[in-house]
């Protein structure tokens, strides 16, 4: 009953995100612009590591909003 979720990064074998490609971090981010936690979006522990960083940058350099009302 409990299908489990698979990484979205592993299977389609990206090894990076890059900061600049808003569109994909979109998939990651609610509508507020908090980080989806894993369980949500299924990302093992490396990838849901490397988005958070991602965004994070993103957000410096404001491509990203940090919190959206």
């Amino acid at each position: 009953m409990n299908k489990e979720k698979t990484c979205y990064l592993c299977t389609n074998k990206i090894d990076k995100i890059d900061y600049k490609d808003t569109n994909t971090l979109q998939k990651f981010i609610t509508p507020q612009g908090k980080i989806r936690p894993p369980r949500k979006t299924g990302t093992c522990s490396k990838h849901q590591r490397m988005i958070a960083r991602t965004v994070k940058r993103a957000r410096v350099i404001a491509l990203l909003p940090v919190v959206r009302n």
